[in-house]
């Protein structure tokens, strides 16, 4: 009966929700959640504020942990290319507080002490570990399979990341070797040698220490002490006349190890010699040698630090370009305390000096002096917490080589990505994923649109982007629904961005990228831009945006006529008229949402905006007035006020307004447009629906003008029925006869024209009550409900069976109400799901989506018609195989020459796991892929000629084996050793509690690897010589020859001319078998060994100093296989007195030779022939390192060495020119030239 009141009240016979049954309305979460990992399709967002970062650039994967907050438990977000998510949840609820990738795992830290271990490429948690105290840092290293565990008292220990287990491996509290009575040294940081493995940075909070694990124990310490009369970091003067032992924060490496850089909680930043744990200089961000006495007067402090104490250091970062010794520091702290804002500090450093012939005043100055140093721009009064580095491709020298980009994490929880180091801001759109965008700056408002998928898929915008770093991972396959129209949020932020993208429900999403409209640009300013509201119409492409300033800017898709150009803007019209605003598009935008006008009323706040699909823009204001645009001009065509209509009430309101904007007490609150035949017409029109605070409803009517414009009149006002005013939050046009929606579509508009009747009714929803009636003026059919608020609502279609009035309510319930009879068909509660708190901003969709915040920062997409179980779901593909983390960088060849002893991580790990451990499954896969590339390269040689494949493959009778052991390099042959050793368990009972035997077995090792490489030193080389040409003896002239060319004869060992080279020939030379072998496989770079300048043309030469005197202060005690090396920066003069003032035996005993022409050292590998000569000419001022290689078992004079270099020996009557072309920068055989009995005996 009453059903059948309300429809006759109503004008609706029919029962529109006839086929809509209790049991169908089920809520169905579009995301599934897991104990452990969590698989997100339809969540959009962070569940909390962000905590902890990290990047793999070789998966291309970016990490986000979030804290514990009363919103649930910290989450671990990880993002790759497109729409790839995976979500890991920890075992107990906490805090993320630590995240590092390494290899196919991440690990993390919380805040409950547990480290956790997830599986990339199973996406699930593998271990969690609690260890033996509280921890306070912790690092990896993608070529290690162990975890180094800083803990509070000190100590070090390694978990196997592999086995899943603590290893017996343990590094007691070092620092109580320097000061035994020092209670609490909890570990601060630990960083691994950024080219040797071997050795570990250990920062405490009275210093750092450096731990080999080559020799098991510290080599040096490091205090820094400020002395009396020095300034420190801290402008104190109190202070000045005591010694000060400042806190350490931070401490980390010079990219290529030859410093090591320590913070302090004075904001000092100290830079240490690690060879003897000198100060080389110690600054702040101001000023210089703070560690100097004033002796009795002041230093010139800068206005900026004697202003206060400076903050401390959240983090440091020491980066370095392509090449590692082009270095700088990004800084987040160490601002003096009065200035506003903690931002980003870039310190360029530039080109590190040689260390080995640099004087120490050279390496001081390169401190003190930065080639330049800016700030990177955050927002003001923003604290930075922390930053990350996006590495170009490399993930070693500790995730700071190459950077393009830093992702930023303020105080606040905000993200902020710049550019590197330039500083310049990148927007997110297209850069991170959608869920990042929720906070790269917060979501202040969200909208949402109905679009048709043809439509959408052809919003596709083309913008100008720099490199993509998101790339990783793979998408699972969703399934396909039948839905032609999308869920397209509109989402606006904080720094005046809207981003329009596709939710999906819960399906394949098509079109998955971000359309940006760029709202502050087409306002004219870039502060105080507040939105309010935002409409949009797929079907004609367009987008309004209201503030609450008041202006209303409107956006067309379109083509940008002038891609590239900054046009100058025109000011803002005033009231009453529309702002032509095309000009002010993006010039790196080429297509995409372009901005078209600007309406500024100047009337208050925009408090409600409906954007139609047939050209018509309603405009709701906070004083009650209201505007209609039609776009077709673009022409302001009607404007009223609400009050002209509504009489006034003084009954409250049950909703009190959130603006902090005056408004009156009736403005519009909802908008909607609609086609059909109002009451008591007999003609179908277009409506405009104006829904007002105290719960009324105003209707106009738009009709074609005579001079082909439209107008609009009011039509009626149905006055609310609540004994309390609440304001309307939903207004709704359906069929009568359908329940079909009777919205102004263009399809409808486009039939009144043919006579089309349409019978319709409006669903008006308020805060308190719903009712539906036959506008304008009819009262219809009227429901209150009880004693709860209802704050979103929407008409929502089941499939074919009918249509509900769905609303979000104050309980925390979801109900469906029947049409027309109002009755409620079910709930379902979402209090558990949803944020209470932003009810009001849940938004339901025509098809029974809702999407509705979680919390701050955090989108949910839920589904009212579900089916009550878990919705098919595989999750995203993370780990890609196929990328390989590339060898760890070592150490330089000077270090080599020096004595250093190397370990690469297979020795680390059986250093630290012991010999008994099997090979880990890294350590498998890396074995199986360098057999498999081995093979290939077999079968590759075995079908290639044998003229072409040199002497060593033509008459050879030795075993694959045997070949593959002379060819191997050194991490083969390391390798090799380890497999060797693991299978036959040669010494079983080398543990880690005999740390010392363990340490001299690596020592054998390395013997035999001497002995190997000096019987294969003969056949060494300094890169690939490419062919420049052939010139006739009697046009050569070698004087033209200057001191920036590298020129090398083609010396003929015999005096035979070469028959197998071509003189027309220009291409690459294939290692004639009369010609010097050079051999790429086994060089290393001239620049790194000394130093050189290069020309552009690729040619490489070494300078010499003509003073005598130009480094007095350098020695000459070098050992004999580096000897001639340090003296290149010399004079030719003491380039002699080098040679003899090291050693006169040597000098006297040595092949050397000297003339007019200049000194001649000639260096043998084999103890039988000349190989190398060191070649000092007096007219060129330049050192030549020529390779030269006799008949075996003859020695060549060093005469003969010397004519080459004065005539560059001629093959035949033609002389070859060859430069080289391509050099290898890793393997240093040629820096082993002679003496290696040196290198054994050490």
């Amino acid at each position: 009966m009453a059903q059948f009141i309300r429809g006759k009240q109503a004008g609706i016979q029919n029962d529109l929700s006839t086929g809509i049954h209790p049991d169908a309305f089920i809520l169905d979460d579009v995301s599934s959640y897991s104990q452990r990992v969590t698989r997100s399709f339809a969540r959009y967002g962070v569940n909390s504020q962000i905590s902890a970062l990290a990047y793999d650039p070789v998966q291309s994967l970016l990490a986000v942990g979030t804290s514990e907050s009363q919103y649930g438990s910290g989450q671990i977000y990880i993002y790759g290319g497109r729409r790839v998510t995976v979500t890991y949840s920890g075992p107990r609820k906490s805090s993320i507080r630590n995240l590092r990738f390494c290899g196919n795992k991440l690990i993390s830290v919380d805040s409950k002490n547990d480290i956790c271990i997830f599986s990339l490429e199973e996406n699930k948690i593998l271990a969690s570990y609690a260890p033996p105290g509280q921890i306070t840092s912790l690092t990896t290293d993608p070529n290690l399979d162990y975890a180094m565990i800083g803990l509070q008292n000190g100590d070090i220990v390694a978990y196997d990341l592999d086995r899943l287990q603590l290893t017996a491996f343990r590094i007691p509290n070092l620092w109580m070797q320097m000061n035994p009575r020092a209670r609490i040294m909890p570990v601060i940081t630990l960083e691994f040698h950024p080219r040797d493995i071997g050795t570990l940075l250990v920062g405490y909070p009275e210093g750092a220490v450096i731990f080999s694990f080559k020799q098991n124990k510290a080599q040096k310490f490091f205090r820094y002490e400020v002395p009396r009369g020095a300034p420190g970091g801290a402008a104190n003067p109190a202070a000045v006349s005591e010694i000060r032992h400042p806190r350490l924060t931070q401490a980390t490496w010079h990219p290529t190890g030859t410093f090591i850089l320590t913070a302090h909680d004075d904001a000092s930043l100290v830079f240490w010699d690690p060879k003897d744990g000198r100060v080389v200089e110690a600054r702040t961000l101001q000023d210089t040698h703070i560690n100097v006495p004033s002796g009795g007067t002041a230093n010139k402090r800068s206005s900026m630090q004697s202003s206060g104490m400076g903050d401390p250091y959240t983090r440091i970062s020491w980066c370095s370009k392509e090449n590692p010794d082009d270095t700088g520091l990004l800084i987040a702290g160490g601002s003096p305390t009065a200035t506003s804002g903690n931002g980003l500090t870039f310190m360029d450093l530039g080109l590190t000096p040689n260390y080995q012939t640099s004087s120490w005043q050279i390496l001081s100055s390169h401190f003190q002096n930065p080639k330049r140093q800016h700030i990177l721009p955050t927002p003001p009064k923003a604290q930075v917490v922390d930053f990350l580095l996006i590495p170009r491709s490399s993930p070693h020298f500790a995730g700071s080589h190459d950077p393009i980009a830093t992702v930023t994490l303020l105080s606040s929880g905000e993200l902020i990505t710049m550019s590197f180091p330039s500083g310049h801001p990148i927007s997110p759109t297209n850069q991170l994923h959608i869920s990042l965008t929720y906070v790269h700056p917060f979501v202040t408002n969200t909208s949402l649109a109905y679009v048709d998928r043809v439509r959408w898929m052809g919003m596709r915008e083309n913008r100008q982007r720099g490199p993509q770093f998101l790339l990783g991972g793979a998408e699972q396959k969703r399934p396909l629904k039948r839905f032609e129209s999308r869920n397209i949020v509109q989402t606006a932020h904080a720094d005046g961005t809207v981003r329009v993208w596709d939710a999906g429900h819960g399906d394949e999403i098509e079109n998955e990228g971000i359309v940006q409209v760029d709202l502050a640009r087409a306002i004219g300013r870039f502060e105080d831009i507040q939105v309010s509201n935002m409409s949009m119409s797929g079907a004609s492409g367009e987008l309004s945006v209201g503030l609450l300033s008041g202006e209303v800017a409107i956006f067309r898709w379109n083509t940008n006529r002038h891609p590239g150009r900054d046009l100058p803007a025109e000011p803002n019209e005033g009231p009453g008229r529309l702002t032509n605003i095309s000009s002010r598009a993006d010039p790196g935008l080429k297509e995409g949402f372009l901005p078209l006008t600007l309406l500024d009323e100047r009337r208050g706040p925009v408090t409600a905006l409906r954007h139609s699909d047939v050209g018509f823009v309603a405009v709701g204001y906070g004083n009650g007035s209201i505007a209609i645009v039609d776009l077709r001009g673009p022409a302001l065509i009607h404007t009223a006020s609400t009050s002209d209509f509504v009489p006034k009430s003084k009954r409250g309101s049950i909703i009190r307004s959130n603006s902090q904007t005056p408004v009156q007490d009736d403005h519009p609150t909802c908008l909607e447009f609609g086609v059909f035949t109002l009451e008591d017409e007999d003609y179908s029109s277009i409506a405009l629906f104006v829904g007002t605070k105290s719960g009324s409803v105003l209707t106009f009517k738009i009709l074609p003008a005579r001079n082909g414009t439209f107008s609009a009149s009011f039509a009626g006002l149905s006055p609310t029925a609540d004994s309390v005013p609440s304001p309307v939050i939903a207004l709704h046009p359906i069929e009568a006869s359908t329940g079909n929606p009777a919205f102004a579509s263009q399809a409808a508009v486009g039939g009144l024209q043919h006579g089309h009747f349409i019978q319709g009714a409006l669903i008006a929803v308020t805060a308190s009550s719903m009712r539906i009636f036959k506008p304008a003026t009819s009262k219809g059919a009227h429901k209150t409900f009880d004693d709860i608020i209802c704050y979103s609502a929407a008409v929502s279609r089941y499939e074919d069976q009918g249509s509900a009035v769905v609303g979000v309510f104050g309980d925390g319930t979801v109900r469906a109400f029947s049409i027309p009879s109002l009755k409620e068909i079910g709930h379902v509660s979402v209090g558990l799901k949803l944020d209470p708190r932003q009810f009001s901003s849940a938004i339901i969709s025509p098809t029974g989506d809702i999407i509705a915040p979680t919390g701050p920062s955090e989108m949910a997409i839920m589904n009212i018609w579900g089916t009550g179980i878990e919705p098919w779901n595989t999750g995203d593909q993370l780990y890609n195989p196929q990328a390989k983390v590339p060898p760890r960088p070592t150490i330089s060849n000077l270090q080599w020459i020096s004595g250093t002893q190397y370990i690469t991580p297979a020795d680390l790990d059986i250093l630290i796991g012991g010999p008994d451990r099997p090979p880990s499954k890294r350590m498998i896969e890396e074995m199986r892929a360098a057999a498999e590339v081995e093979r290939q390269s077999n079968r590759q040689g075995s079908s290639s000629s044998p003229d072409l494949a040199g002497p060593s493959r033509r008459g050879t009778t030795m075993s694959i084996r045997e070949q593959q052991q002379s060819q191997e390099g050194y991490w083969a042959y390391m390798q090799r050793q380890v497999q060797e050793r693991t299978e036959r368990l040669g010494i079983a009972g080398d543990t880690m509690s005999k740390a010392e035997e363990n340490s001299q077995g690596w020592a054998d090792d390395v013997n035999k690897y001497v002995a190997k490489q000096k019987r294969q030193m003969v056949l060494g080389a300094i890169g690939r010589m490419r062919l420049e040409a052939w010139v006739d003896k009697a046009d050569f002239n070698p004087d033209s020859i200057g001191p920036k060319e590298w020129v090398v004869a083609a010396v003929h060992a015999g005096g035979r001319p070469a028959e197998n080279v071509s003189v027309e020939s220009h291409e690459e030379v294939v290692e004639p078998e009369d010609l010097v072998r050079w051999r790429m496989d086994a060089m290393m770079s001239l620049w790194d060994l000394f130093g050189c300048g290069s020309s552009s043309d690729g040619f490489f030469a070494i300078k010499v100093e003509d003073s005598l005197d130009a480094h007095k202060s350098y020695g000459y005690g070098m050992r004999k296989a580096n000897l001639g090396f340090c003296a290149f920066e010399y004079g030719y003069a003491r380039v002699r007195e080098g040679f003899r003032g090291a050693d006169q035996a040597y000098w006297d005993n040595g092949p050397f030779a000297e003339d007019d022409e200049g000194l001649v050292m000639g260096l043998s590998l084999t103890g039988r022939a000349v190989d190398v000569a060191l070649c000092f000419r007096r007219e060129l001022g330049t050192c030549l390192l020529f390779p030269y290689r006799g008949v075996e078992g003859e020695a060549r004079p060093l005469g003969i060495v010397k004519a080459v270099l004065k005539s560059f020996l001629f093959v035949g009557e033609k002389v070859g020119i060859l430069v080289l072309d391509h050099i290898q920068p890793d393997i240093g055989i040629m820096s082993r030239m002679r003496h290696l009995e040196d290198i054994e005996r050490d």
